[in-house]
């Protein structure tokens, strides 16, 4: 059996429900919701000249087919201020991303912090060991800056996939056509061939990812919480230190090994995770542009496309099928922001817990007295 088996998770709706009550405020702002108009028309405005990017492909390609020095030069010099509006989008698109992030990062470690600090329930936490209450400092820290960092990023790769792959749908459809084959001596007509062509094959890879990386959640997870926990081994000293004595130094020796090697344990298992999902990834890169230039070339060969529209077709492939591909993409990504999510909501909930004994306890003495 392996190793993580022995640690299920949590189920994912509660916890992400739970997260979402304390981290959701933020978007009720008007700051938040600024910022995610800005972001949207950032998206929309890449698309426009991702499309403009690939019709420049596609001109400059005819022309080289063509030996036409005049328009290869127009092309360059169209080229110039297209790359331009490309560089200067993704800068912007980085500085709205960041600002959402570091907004939305303030006000929800502010909540947190704000519960955890109150009526000293940090100190009660460790006196109770209630479930989940580990390592809290790691959790406000670390777990809740990839529980806010990811959502933006994924949100927006995901609503971008989503209209590049619808815009480019259009451009594999009217630039490839269809395509007549004959199996067994039976002439079959495909219409739109390419779009067919790119589901299918984006549709392989993202089974094949998933396949592979089926259990990289429950491995991040469990490697956080063993940094956490190796991080705590260490501060002990610290505490022993200011504390001024050395009592239960071998101890405390001894335990900070064992964090350490279940630390290590747990890295080796995400390799071997990473591992898998490369060969995925990396194939991927490798193939996709391949398959792409495959399904233009008997076109090409019998004439029915210019070098122009092939490069053009074949680019817009590869990039539906990157959008196509988001899972592929963020795969990691998501197992990370889902580990994360998991340990802010189980402190949230220790720190639920703790609040309702509290009102529980003060309801008592009221009776009481």
């Amino acid at each position: 059996m392996r190793l993580f088996q022995h640690f299920p998770l949590h189920g994912g709706h509660p916890l992400t429900s739970r997260f979402w009550h304390a981290a959701s405020p933020f978007w009720r702002t008007d700051k938040a919701w600024g910022l995610a108009i800005f972001l949207l028309l950032i998206v929309l405005l890449q698309l426009l000249v991702q499309v403009l990017l690939n019709l420049w492909n596609r001109n400059f390609f005819d022309a080289l087919a063509r030996k036409d020095p005049y328009a290869l030069w127009f092309q360059a010099e169209l080229f110039v201020p297209l790359a331009a509006a490309s560089i200067l989008l993704a800068a912007a698109s980085v500085w709205g991303r960041m600002t959402a992030q570091r907004n939305w990062r303030e006000v929800t470690t502010s909540h947190v912090i704000e519960k955890w600090l109150a009526h000293d329930r940090f100190s009660h936490l460790n006196h109770h060991m209630i479930k989940g209450s580990e390592n809290p400092e790691y959790r406000i820290v670390v777990d809740i800056r990839v529980a806010t960092d990811a959502p933006i990023d994924l949100s927006l790769a995901f609503f971008s996939s989503i209209i590049t792959s619808v815009t480019f749908f259009v451009v594999l459809w009217t630039i490839g056509g269809s395509i007549t084959v004959a199996p067994f001596g039976w002439p079959v007509t495909i219409p739109g061939y390419l779009v067919f062509g790119v589901i299918i094959y984006s549709s392989l890879v993202s089974v094949l990812m998933i396949v592979f990386g089926q259990h990289l959640t429950g491995v991040i997870e469990r490697m956080n919480q063993s940094d956490a926990e190796f991080r705590a081994a260490a501060d002990a000293f610290r505490g022993n230190e200011n504390a001024g004595g050395k009592t239960g130094d071998g101890e405390r020796r001894q335990t900070l090994q064992l964090k350490l090697q279940a630390t290590l344990l747990w890295w080796r298992e995400l390799l071997w995770q990473l591992v898998r999902t490369t060969f995925v990834s990396q194939g991927n890169v490798l193939f996709a542009p391949v398959v792409a230039w495959f399904l233009c070339a008997p076109k090409y060969l019998a004439g029915a496309m210019t070098l122009g529209e092939l490069t053009q077709a074949a680019a817009a492939f590869v990039v539906v099928q990157g959008a196509f591909n988001w899972l592929v993409d963020n795969y990691q990504r998501l197992a990370d922001w889902r580990s994360s999510v998991h340990r802010v909501a189980t402190l949230l909930l220790a720190l639920d817990e703790l609040e309702a004994k509290e009102r529980a306890n003060g309801n008592h003495r009221n009776a009481a007295s």
